[in-house]
This record gives C-alpha cells, sequence and structure tokens, in this order.
C-alpha cells in the first residue's frame, strides 16, 4: 500500500523489507523476478531491479547467478545475539526518563521528531539514498576486485582527489593539481590540522570579532594567541586588520568570507583583495573555511579567496559534508604541495587515512554528473526555505525583529534587541536567565550587553511547516 508522496521504489523496498521481517517472506525463500513482478504490479522492470539491488545491499535478499533472487538466510537484526538484539530494541524505543545527561544530550538533537536543532545545517531528509546506496556497492565492488581496502595514500583517494581538482578548476576558478589536494574528515579536522602545522611561533592568529568556536578553540589548544578582528556589514574589517598589525607579528587569519559565520554576510571583493595584498606583504597565512560554497542563491558565488591574485599564502578549506549529510564526514584543504605533505604527515599520526569506500562513493557521484545534480534540487528547496522563514519573521514578529536576507547559505541573522526583556509570566529578570529557546537557532550577544542580542536561525534542516511552527511557538513566549 503505496504511502501519501511515497514513490513506487521506496513503497516496494518497504513493503519487501516488511514482509520479510514480519515472516511473510522467509529466509530462501525464492523471489519473482524482476519481469514477472513488474507485470504483476504494473510498473517499469527497472523499478523492480533497482530495489532488489538496493535490498540486496541492505542484506535482505541475496542474488544467486543463473538461479534467481533469494530471501537473504542471515537477515540484518535478526541474526544478532539476544543480548544485541535488546540493544537495538531499547535504542529504537522512546528517550529514557530522568534529568541525565544523556537523555537530555539525545532529546536535544530532535525538533518534531525529525529535524534537528542546528544553526545552519542541510536536511538529511534530502539526502538522496538510493544514489549513495548505489554509489557505495559500485565502490565496494571496485575496492575488491581492486585490492582498495589495504593502506592508501592519507592525503585521499586519487579518484577523489581528481574529482575535487576538476570541480575547484571549474567551478571555482582556481588552478590547482592533485599534490595541493587533501581529503580529511571535515572541516573542523583541516582547521585542527592547520593550526597543528602553522607555528604559533611566527605570530598571533586573527579570527572575526564573532567567529566559529570550535575553530577558535582548534587554535588555542594548539598554542595560538587568538585577537579579534572588527567586522560590519561588508564582513572582516581591513582597516582594523592593518592596526592589529602594527602591535602585533601575525601568523594566519581565519575568515569564513563566503557567508560569514555567524553574521552570514559576504566579504566585499575589495576586502578580499584588500586582505591577500596584507597577507602576501606581511608574510602570514590565510585560512579560508568555505563551508557552504555550493549555496548560493541571488547569483553565482563570489569566486574564493585562493582563486584571486595573491593568493599563494591561501589555506582553503571545504566541505562536501552539507552536500549529503554531515555523517559522511568529508572535507577537503587546499594548499602548497609543501603544506599538504605536513599535514599527510600529521593524518599519520592520528588516523592514517580516510574511508576508501566512502571516498571512491563520492567520487563515483562526482564523475558522473549526480553530485551537481542534486544540489541544483536542493538548492531551491533552500532558497524556497530562507524565502518563507524571511516572510514569516516579518509576518510574525513584524518591526521587532531586523534582518537582512542573505544571498545564499543555510541560516539567518536576526537582530532580537527590540524583543522584550522579560517573558512569560515577566518574572525573570532578563533574557539571560530564562531566554526561550528557538528550534533550529544559536543566540548571540553584543560584548557589553548582559542578554542576547542576535539569534542565527538555521532553516536549511526544516520544512516550511516546521519553520512557521517554530517561530510561532517562539513568539507566543513574550506575549
Amino acid at each position: 500500500m503505496r504511502k501519501g508522496g511515497e514513490s513506487i521504489h521506496t513503497s516496494l523496498s518497504n513493503q519487501i523489507s516488511e514482509d520479510i521481517r514480519s515472516g511473510r517472506l522467509a529466509s530462501g525463500h525464492m523471489m519473482p523476478g524482476s519481469r514477472t513482478l513488474a507485470l504483476q504490479l504494473g510498473v517499469n522492470r527497472k523499478t523492480v531491479q533497482q530495489v532488489y539491488e538496493e535490498l540486496e545491499s541492505q542484506g535482505w535478499l541475496i542474488s544467486k547467478p543463473r538461479r534467481g533472487t533469494y530471501v537473504a538466510d542471515m537477515l540484518p537484526e535478526l541474526s544478532l545475539s539476544c543480548e544485541n538484539q535488546e540493544l537495538v530494541s531499547r535504542a529504537q524505543g522512546s528517550f529514557p526518563k530522568g534529568d541525565s545527561f544523556e537523555a537530555k544530550l539525545l532529546s536535544s538533537h530532535h525538533v518534531m521528531g525529525s529535524a534537528s536543532i542546528n544553526d545552519g545545517v542541510p536536511d538529511t531528509r534530502l539526502i538522496p539514498f538510493e544514489l549513495l546506496s548505489r554509489a557505495f556497492r559500485r565502490a565496494i565492488v571496485q575496492t575488491s576486485r581492486q585490492s582498495y581496502l589495504g593502506y592508501g595514500d592519507p592525503r585521499g583517494t586519487d579518484a577523489l582527489r581528481q574529482s575535487l581538482q576538476r570541480m575547484l578548476n571549474m567551478d571555482r576558478f582556481m588552478n590547482v593539481t592533485t599534490d595541493q589536494i587533501c581529503v580529511v574528515r571535515g572541516s573542523q579536522m583541516a582547521i585542527y590540522l592547520s593550526s597543528k602545522v602553522l607555528d604559533p611561533a611566527k605570530g598571533v592568529l586573527v579570527v572575526e570579532s564573532l567567529s566559529y568556536s570550535p575553530a577558535v578553540a582548534a587554535f588555542e589548544s594548539n598554542g595560538f594567541d587568538v585577537v579579534r578582528c572588527q567586522q560590519d556589514e561588508r564582513g572582516l574589517d581591513v582597516e582594523h586588520l592593518e592596526k592589529i598589525l602594527s602591535r602585533y607579528p601575525v601568523g594566519a587569519v581565519y575568515t569564513t568570507p563566503h557567508h560569514q559565520y555567524p553574521t552570514t554576510v559576504s566579504l566585499s571583493m575589495d576586502r578580499r583583495l584588500k586582505l591577500l595584498q596584507l597577507s602576501k606583504l606581511h608574510g602570514f597565512a590565510v585560512l579560508e573555511d568555505d563551508y557552504d560554497h555550493e549555496f548560493h542563491y541571488e547569483s553565482r558565488p563570489i569566486p574564493p579567496l585562493a582563486s584571486l591574485p595573491n593568493s599563494e599564502n591561501v589555506i582553503h578549506i571545504g566541505s562536501l559534508s552539507k552536500v549529503f549529510a554531515p555523517g559522511l564526514r568529508l572535507g577537503y584543504m587546499v594548499s602548497s604541495p609543501t603544506f599538504i605533505h605536513r599535514v599527510a604527515e600529521e593524518i599519520t599520526l592520528i588516523d592514517r587515512q580516510g574511508s576508501t569506500v566512502t571516498e571512491l562513493a563520492v567520487a563515483d557521484l562526482m564523475q558522473s554528473g549526480d553530485v551537481k545534480k542534486h544540489i541544483r534540487k536542493v538548492r531551491r528547496i533552500y532558497q524556497a526555505r530562507r524565502d518563507h522563514a524571511a516572510n514569516e519573521l516579518k509576518r510574525i514578529f513584524g518591526d521587532n525583529v531586523l534582518f537582512r536576507v542573505p544571498p545564499g547559505g543555510l541560516a539567518l541573522w536576526i537582530d532580537i534587541s527590540q524583543l522584550p526583556k522579560t517573558v512569560g509570566d515577566g518574572k525573570s529578570g532578563g533574557f539571560s536567565s530564562n531566554f526561550p529557546v528557538l528550534s533550529g537557532s544559536k543566540l548571540f550577544s553584543d560584548v557589553d550587553a548582559t542578554y542576547p542580542t542576535h539569534l542565527r536561525f538555521g532553516f536549511g534542516a526544516l520544512t516550511e511547516h516546521e519553520i512557521t511552527f517554530s517561530l510561532e511557538q517562539f513568539a507566543k513566549q513574550f506575549k
């Protein structure tokens, strides 16, 4: 029975797996041929073949050459020991009662049962699972045939680095070679590795006055003194940076120029060029965290710093996690071959190498063009969600909140300083002790403020209905 909005592929896949779980299709049962089942159901044979392939990859079915397709003898979950089956059942049940830290942590990551609390992450419900599963299946076959599952290059597989090279050269105007690319497990790992390779003795590390706190923590953990640089509606204030350069030796500047975190503004072109000139003149590195380059809606994305003149000292950091899902843990960094070699040495000490299968699967999707197709699809969805969130903020809050619609990204930066300083029954003395939590958001305060003044609202992981629900519930707490 197809549910509303469910594709034929998904419906058939779910029905067969449910019939196996319930015992209606027993282990060893021979499935109808793809042509026979397609005729019985009145669907395309290719759909049935794809469903069979997907269920084989999940362990529900097994294909026997020249004999047919059968229900597997050893089934997922059903073959677990009693002890492990109890763990699975417990994990699938409700959250434990009480105030334990684990319970709070788990429950805090769920909004209306599906979307995560976030301040700008993608919606995992948009993941193209069918594409990914087929790509992973092909990658596993490839590794088994070509003996790729041994130790490999700590910089990443040749296939993925070549795919990244083509993407960076064609789409981001960066003239790079594979020797300048290193694959990592997300942008945070790239930031940490950069801070390990860079030398704190050469000077302080400069960040924007409002910056990505895990990055700052990584720099400090590796011995850097961190200095804050002013920013405004055009991004990093390069004039203030010049004043910092006159007072301190500077080893590196960390910036998020495409969509500044957390304010979402884009660094203007004149400031980009000035920053690179200063980098070349004073010899400091520029860490460019280009964490959501793909999600720009109004026009073509501004070229990254690494593609501009005088970019020899730029360490470009990008992420593939936001394209599909954070759980894939894939990012990359681009710099000189010498710097990348030092990064590879650090990787061998802590991780040895990434996941060969994952890298080959993603490289396959990039080469086939499926990644670009997926980006085009989700970009339209995220743009619609951005516009809906902006319209709902105006409708619900009127002039009580201020914001600019960002040209891209997955979050809005909202000035909430005009909202009432007390909430609910008015007993609270201010935001700091009793400020309501808004799903998909993170609060920020000005340096001299005792209560939150801004809110970064992540709309990406929320549907339009969930955006409206969240904002309306948030507004009720001020009445």
